[in-house]
Order: structure tokens, then sequence, then C-alpha cells
């Protein structure tokens, strides 16, 4: 695809769902939701952009063709690699479960999050602190939070990942947004959704001394339950695009540190070659899972550059804060970090429920280590909010 014919496309997309997503704004302000889709979501409709228009993109750095999905064999987790000895723990939807990581004094540890097949961060609204969403398919954590609010992102992993996400709420924008998307009614839980909460997943953990919203607690079980009821289970189809192997066919660079500059926040991830895994630290302490008291660790980090901008939603009555829009769609540049080392490469993503794919220049795709992966979603070079990531070697 041509930087023209690609800039083309992208400024149709962002036109074409910016006009789906204001009118289902009205529509949701008019109180016309009364109507409930009985189908399961389809990848025919792509309503995922805020109701404003965003700025022209700058031209997108593209791979030279378009990878080839290759169907793993039924006992193997292909969001991991990892075989399982029970297949039935395949055989049902992914769960996608929105956790909070700011303030740090009131969340951490947060609950269930060694047991994620796949960790999202990106930046929440105000462009200061970051939250998190999680995807569990093989794993079944008893708790899992503390579970916030959804954001703008969380309108495309579902689709990557065929997965039912978890939100204790939405913003009054982004809901209406969420329910003129192919999630709802049947692949998102949220208390913002009171129409469709039956079963109730969610519930109140008062152990520790926190302010309310920091008490929000799930599991997968919980999720799997309510999307059963409302007629979602099962295997999910098309989740082949991630690529897995236990020695890398890329060298790369050396990378044994890598220290991620959020605005308030300082992420680093630190390799440990006795673990194979790289391990998180939050603000110069080591991030543990209140579960089990271990250091939240992965076998592969991946930094996305992904297009971001601020939208004309309020996320935030008292600051003003607008919702961040996640342009995770098309192609960006990537970095894939495993076994201490660095690999540069790129991101794909051309259709609404295509898999996130990372690939070389020539469209290869690039094996990550047989395990979890953890996501930093940064925004893309040149972009207002961009900062520079330390690798040291």
């Amino acid at each position: 695809m041509t930087d023209g014919s690609h800039r083309t496309r992208l400024r149709l997309l962002s036109l074409i769902t910016g006009v789906l997503a204001l009118a289902g704004l009205l529509s949701g302000l008019a109180g016309c939701g009364g109507a409930t889709p009985a189908a399961t979501p389809t990848p025919t409709r792509t309503p995922h952009s805020a109701p404003s228009v965003p700025p022209p993109p700058t031209a997108t750095p593209t791979p030279a063709a378009t990878p080839t999905a290759t169907p793993w064999p039924e006992n193997v987790n292909p969001l991991t690699g990892e075989t399982v000895a029970d297949v039935a723990l395949l055989n049902r939807v992914p769960v996608a479960i929105k956790i909070s990581n700011w303030p740090g004094q009131y969340v951490r540890p947060q609950a269930g999050i060694n047991s994620a097949d796949l960790i999202f961060e990106h930046y929440n609204e105000g462009w200061f602190a970051t939250r998190w969403t999680a995807i569990y398919l093989d794993s079944d954590p008893a708790r899992v939070g503390p579970v916030r609010s959804g954001r703008l992102i969380d309108l495309e992993l579902p689709a990557i990942y065929k997965a039912v996400l978890a939100a204790w709420g939405f913003s009054d924008g982004v809901l209406a947004i969420f329910r003129d998307s192919d999630l709802y009614p049947d692949r998102v839980v949220s208390y913002s959704l009171g129409d469709t909460i039956a079963p109730d997943p969610f519930y109140r953990d008062f152990s520790r001394d926190v302010p309310l919203e920091h008490t929000g607690y799930t599991d997968p079980a919980r999720v799997r339950a309510w999307a059963e009821a409302h007629g979602v289970s099962g295997r999910q189809q098309g989740l082949e695009g991630m690529l897995f192997s236990a020695q890398p066919t890329i060298t790369g660079t050396a990378a044994i540190t890598i220290h991620i500059p959020w605005h308030e926040l300082d992420a680093e991830w630190r390799y440990d070659a006795t673990r194979g895994r790289y391990l998180r630290w939050s603000d110069g302490t080591p991030h543990t899972d209140a579960l089990d008291g271990q250091q939240l660790s992965a076998a592969n980090v991946v930094v996305l550059y992904v297009p971001q901008w601020n939208t004309n939603i309020i996320e935030e009555p008292h600051s003003g804060a607008l919702s961040i829009q996640f342009a995770l769609w098309n192609s960006n540049q990537a970095i894939i970090f495993r076994d201490g080392r660095r690999i540069d490469g790129f991101w794909q993503r051309w259709e609404r429920w295509d898999m996130l794919t990372l690939t070389d220049a020539q469209g290869n795709v690039i094996p990550l280590q047989v395990g979890n992966t953890f996501f930093e979603v940064l925004p893309a070079p040149g972009e207002e909010h961009y900062f520079d990531i330390v690798v040291e070697p």
C-alpha cells in the first residue's frame, strides 16, 4: 500500500467512524437505546472512533506484505503458544478485564495480573497515568482487580482477541459509542449497561482501606458465566495471528533494561536471565500480584506505537480531562523484547476483527517467546505526547 493511498484510507476511516460515533451519541442522548440486537457480533460494523474528527494522520510505516495466519493445534493456547493439559481450557471465550493502575497507593498490588495471557497498558485521560486491560483464556485467577471503567481502546481489544469485556462503567460519551458498537449487548458487561448486567459478575471487596472506587473486583469465571447467559461461549474462531518460538529467529540487539517514563509513572522492565523473563518495577518498586505476592513478569514486552489524540468526550468531569482515542488499526512501528534482546518491527491490523500481528518489514511474522506478553501502548513518533523509551544493554 502506498503512503498516499494509506493516508487516504485513514482519513476516510476517521471521517466515517466519526460520523457513526456522533450518531450513536445523539441517539443515546435522546434515550433511543431500547432495541436490542439479538445476533452475535459480526465483523461487518466498524464504529470505533470517538465523535470528533481526528487531525490528519501522518504517513504510517507499513510492512511490505500482509502476514498469513497459521492455525494452532487445539491444545495450544493461541495467545501464549503454551500447550495445555486440558483442552477444555481453550474451548471457551477469552475474557478482557479493565484494571486500575493509579493511584498506586490505592490500587497496587492488583490481583490476578500474573495469571493474564496478555496485558495492555495505555495512557488514561489527562496523559499522566496509565490503566490496564488484561486478557485471560486458559487461566482462572480467583480474583481480578481493582476493576475500573473502560476506555476507547477497549472497543478494539475484544474484537482483536474475540473476547468479552468486563468494565465497571463508562463515561456518557464512551457509553454511547459502546451501545452503538458490535460489542453490545453480548460482548460487554458493565454497570453502565444496566439493561444487560444480569447475572452480575462484579462485587466489592472492602478488605483494604481504600476509596470506594478502588474496591471493585471480578474474575474470568464470573464473566464467562455472564457471557454464556448472553449466548457467547465455546472456542472462538479467528485467534490465529501470533507466532511463538523457544529461540528467536531474529538476533536483534541486547536489551536488559527497558525504562518507560510515562508522564507520572516510571515503569521499568529488567531481564532476569535465570528465569528467561522480564520483571516489572513501577515507580522504583517491584510490582507484585496481590494473590501470590510474586513480582509481575512477562516472557515478552512489546512496545506498540499507536496514534493517539484527545476526543471531545469529557472523561473526568472534575478536571475536564478528555477521553483519548487510540488508532489501533492499520499499521505502525513496534519493538519486541524477548530473551534479553530487542527486535524492531511493525504491528498490523487491517480489519476490525483481525488479530494484532507483529511482523518485520517484509511482512514475516516475528515469533514471541512462549508465554505471556505485556503490551506498552505508546504515542506514535511525531505526536504531541510521544516520549522516548530508554533501553540499556
